[in-house]
């Protein structure tokens, strides 16, 4: 089975990396871009017997900083 976790900065957090693509952006003539939020895509591969409460707890043992960001967890069956 596959998870997939969005880690993103919370609300009113600076964001220098999405300032930084805003910025190349804009010098590449993309308008219409009013703001950039930068987060990460973490993909893992589980055994069917990791529960969502052990997923949980990755992410906020170790794959998110809680205090600054937000994740949020999909699950993807397999064939």
């Amino acid at each position: 089975m596959k998870a997939r976790v969005f880690v993103t900065l919370k609300g009113g957090v600076l964001d220098p990396q999405g300032k930084a693509i805003h910025h190349a952006l804009d010098s590449l003539g993309f308008s219409g871009v009013s703001d950039v939020r930068q987060g990460k895509l973490i993909e893992l591969e589980l055994d069917d017997a990791v529960s969502d409460a052990d997923l949980d707890a990755m992410c906020r043992k170790l794959l998110a900083n809680t205090v600054i960001e937000n994740y949020r967890i999909e699950r993807e069956a397999g064939p």
